[in-house]
């Protein structure tokens, strides 16, 4: 009860009137962020209506997540709310980016399966800083292209221009493309195919070929493939052999397949397709054209 002829609460009827648990009460209190005005004869603490206005402060910050130090100034007027809340928005923004790298991993390792090893690496290739997770790449990129100096300029230029550009604020999506896409970066096997594909794109080429001479293949092979594709033509189908012709002459089928699986298979595609979704760009073009004539090469590499 309010203790007569004093117009005090005691820790009883605060609780009574805000709701909040005497235990809650006595631990802020004792904690120096609730001050009692005085204490009863009997030594009990009491508050005045003040106290109940402060109460009601200190549980809105609580909720909004302030620690007791914070509000502690902000009672004393060392902070302003404003101050405090700017400060505490910074640090939950940190927190939910470090959430949400968290929920990748978690979700990766569900999908997978994965055991203690891959779950340990994982975590660790999601909180690589940008400068660590751009030096992949470009080692990925060096030992592809090292000691090949007939490589296409262009081709050599683009892959050096790879950027990871990882947000600071990635949706789940682009988090579990980063995380996939730096496990192939350091594949041994995917690193030996790219590298291979570049010794194609190198061994191709005379010192007098000129610059974009790949660039010039590809927008060929679109130009003549996109509408095959469109009339509805099977890479399978006899008719199909007119574009191979035109593509590659009389080129040895099987060989000509060597090269283009290298460049060009599911594992690339979704190399090209993971760049791109972990960069935020458009899905990479023409994937399935390229794919059109590497079924077509299969159909006829035995023939």
């Amino acid at each position: 009860m309010i203790d007569h002829g004093t117009g005090l609460f005691t820790i009883g009827e605060l609780a009574r009137a805000t709701g909040l648990t005497v235990r809650t009460i006595r631990y802020w209190s004792d904690e120096g962020v609730l001050h009692p005005v005085t204490r009863s004869a009997g030594g009990y603490r009491l508050y005045d209506a003040e106290s109940v206005a402060r109460l009601e402060l200190i549980r809105t910050l609580r909720e909004l997540g302030l620690g007791l130090e914070d509000v502690r100034k902000v009672l004393a007027g060392e902070r302003t709310v404003a101050e405090v809340a700017a400060t505490h928005v910074a640090a939950l923004d940190a927190r939910i980016r470090s959430l949400k790298v968290t929920r990748a991993v978690l979700s990766t390792v569900a999908k997978r399966g994965s055991g203690a090893e891959e779950t340990t690496l994982m975590n660790r290739l999601a909180r690589l800083s940008a400068a660590e997770r751009q030096r992949i790449m470009e080692e990925f990129v060096e030992e592809t292209l090292h000691g090949l100096d007939t490589v296409d300029p262009e081709i050599r230029e683009r892959m050096r221009r790879t950027a990871i550009d990882l947000s600071d604020d990635p949706t789940p999506e682009q988090a579990d493309a980063w995380l996939e896409l730096a496990e192939m970066l350091q594949d041994p096997e995917f690193r030996a195919q790219m590298r291979r594909a570049a010794e194609f794109n190198a061994a191709d080429r005379t010192p007098e070929a000129s610059r974009g001479q790949a660039q010039w293949f590809a927008r060929r092979l679109v130009d003549l493939v996109g509408p095959a594709r469109e009339r509805g033509l099977a890479p399978e189908a006899p008719e199909a052999e007119e574009v191979l012709r035109e593509l590659f002459g009389d080129a040895d089928r099987a060989a000509v397949l060597e090269r283009m699986t290298a460049g060009f298979n599911d594992r690339v595609a979704r190399y090209r397709e993971l760049l791109a979704v972990v960069n935020r760009q458009a899905a990479p073009p023409h994937a399935e054209d390229f794919a059109w004539v590497v079924t077509a090469l299969r159909a006829r590499a035995g023939s």
